[in-house]
């Protein structure tokens, strides 16, 4: 299914929240990128949905139905019943003409096929064999059960839905013709790609809207007009098929919706908690209202509900019910792996530094509920241990204690009102500190000079190194102030120098005595060499300028 839902590895930053909002975790991290497991994937949309960087990607079929429509056959279009709320201000007929325009020879509404399928709940409610019954409108839903549940199978309605029914019977009345689905929702696709015999391609409204763009369509806006009919249109509400059927006696109908509730009821049902129930189950909160690809600028739950209920009629679409046409099965499909052994969770639980049942803190910030599923998720490949904020946090706390604690160089961290925040025990050392706590949270300049922290505050820059001489604490370093903008920091870094520049000022004064020396000496022989040249009657030039040659380059040494 990753052929429908793609990421676009580009953009995704690596935040987690596609896997937390994931319901069944079919997303894989490696290399820092999320991949989408299309074996475990039931296509919510959850992680489409809530990117906030529009990492997801879904499959655009707009060409395909084009190649449909320039086949020569012709094309008939099933509309959802949720277009009332997401082509607001818009009559079914002004919709039809846009989509004749786009080529497509005609279309109606979904509800049609709903009508259908609502008669053959009924006609199962009716025979009284069935002790519970879940709706199979929703193929998110279908796909959960089949795939994660399969215990409920047995509950699951074996009744085909109001789109493939719809389809079905739109080719049964025009033969030799292709159908397209339009609608809200992602699984469609995946579901018109599994009964290629009755839908041909399934769209999603935004698509339809690009495409409409892209030619320069514009639909006439008219109010859409109730024209009594159309019961099913009630669908994409919550509650909304239960609220068209007539209702055998004998059962509770009870609405589900939104992928959490329907997780709880699934536990319920396999639990044997419920009976005589019909339970209508739908993936998306709100229904099919609330689907992954309404249009974001249209989606608002209150007024798409009074959009798409202002046209529900008291009648039903007159629709051609035929019961064997309306029957499918639903098969399990294995989707999990292997549970890990206990001893393999723990061993992974050691890693992140989870040693006691107190260190898990299942603060779900991986994406997973729990720290032990986060470790069956690295177990099964699908998670790494460094998706764990708090292991990270600890680990780079650790590392960052551990460097400025053994560092042999002092340092100070200060916030912008000069006071200190952290010391470490280089810095104690230089400043003759006992303990940490004798500073920490006071004015560093209790301590020494804070003027070139001040001024490295005023400028808003850091200041390079340079060597500086503590003289209350007869101590030199070499000092580096580094303001930080993002956190309103001044750090300090000094590297004491006290035995060097001690070093250096002993050389000095060697090099200072040896220079006297020598410079004697020079007097001496020159007036000694003065002699000798007077009583030779020779210069003493050459000489002279040798010896303060030698002079001056003692004094540069």
């Amino acid at each position: 299914m990753t052929d429908i839902l793609k990421l676009k590895k580009s953009n995704c930053k690596n935040c987690y929240k596609c896997i937390r909002n994931c319901p069944v975790k079919s997303i894989r991290f490696s290399g820092n990128q999320a991949h989408i497991i299309a074996d475990e994937c039931i296509l919510c949309g959850r992680c489409f949905v809530v990117c906030p960087q529009n990492a997801k990607e879904i499959r655009n079929d707009v060409e395909k139905a084009r190649v449909l429509i320039q086949s020569g056959k012709q094309v008939f279009v099933s509309v959802a019943p949720s277009w009332s709320a997401n082509y607001s201000g818009v009559s079914f007929a002004s919709l039809t003409n846009g989509l004749i325009k786009l080529g497509f020879a005609g279309a109606e509404e979904t509800a049609v096929g709903a009508t259908m399928v609502k008669k053959q709940y009924e006609s199962l409610l009716s025979d009284g064999s069935h002790d519970l019954i879940i709706s199979s409108c929703c193929h998110t839903v279908n796909l959960l059960i089949e795939k994660y549940y399969p215990a409920a199978l047995p509950f699951l309605a074996n009744v085909v839905t109001p789109m493939e029914a719809h389809c079905a019977d739109l080719k049964r009345r025009n033969p030799d013709s292709y159908t397209v689905f339009i609608g809200p929702c992602i699984s469609k696709k995946a579901e018109a790609r599994d009964v290629d015999a009755n839908v041909d391609c399934a769209l999603t409204f935004e698509e339809l809207t690009e495409w409409f763009e892209a030619e320069k369509i514009e639909l006439e806006p008219s109010a859409p007009v109730p024209d009594g009919s159309g019961r099913a249109r009630s669908f994409p509400t919550s509650g909304g098929i239960i609220s068209c059927m007539d209702k055998p006696s004998g059962y509770t109908y009870m609405s589900v919706d939104g992928m959490e509730n329907c997780l709880a009821a699934l536990h319920d049902i396999i639990a044997g908690n419920i009976k005589k129930c019909f339970v209508e189950m739908s993936a998306c909160s709100g229904s099919c209202i609330g689907g992954p690809v309404m249009e974001k600028t249209h989606h608002s739950p209150i007024t798409d509900y009074i959009a798409v209920n202002s046209l529900v009629g008291e009648q039903d679409f007159s629709a051609d019910f035929s019961p064997e046409r309306l029957t499918c099965s639903h098969l399990p499909s294995a989707s999990g792996s292997s549970e890990p052994s206990e001893e393999e969770i723990r061993s992974v639980l050691r890693e992140m530094g989870k040693t006691k049942p107190e260190d898990e803190l299942n603060c779900g910030s991986c994406g997973y509920d729990s720290c032990r599923e986060k470790a069956k998720a690295v177990l099964r490949g699908k998670a790494d241990l460094t998706m764990c904020l708090p292991y990270l946090k600890e680990r780079a706390q650790s590392l960052s204690d551990s460097i400025i604690r053994n560092t042999p160089n002092g340092i100070i961290l200060l916030n912008e009102e000069m006071e200190v925040q952290e010391i470490n025990a280089a810095a104690l050392r230089i400043f003759n500190l006992r303990d940490a706590s004798d500073v920490l949270g006071e004015p560093v300049i209790r301590i020494t000079d804070p003027a070139d922290y001040i001024k490295a505050l005023n400028l808003k820059r850091s200041l390079p190194k340079k060597r500086r001489y503590l003289a209350e604490y007869s101590r030199y370093v070499d000092e580096t102030v580094v303001y930080d903008a993002a956190y309103r920091t001044i750090t300090c870094i000094m590297q004491d120098v006290t035995e060097d520049e001690a070093q250096r000022e002993k050389k000095d004064s060697i090099s200072r005595q040896t220079i006297e020396v020598t410079d004697k000496v020079i007097e001496k022989q020159m007036r000694a060499v003065q002699e000798i040249a007077s009583l030779l009657g020779e210069t003493t030039a050459e000489t002279k300028i040798a010896l303060t040659k030698l002079k001056e380059s003692l004094s540069d040494d």
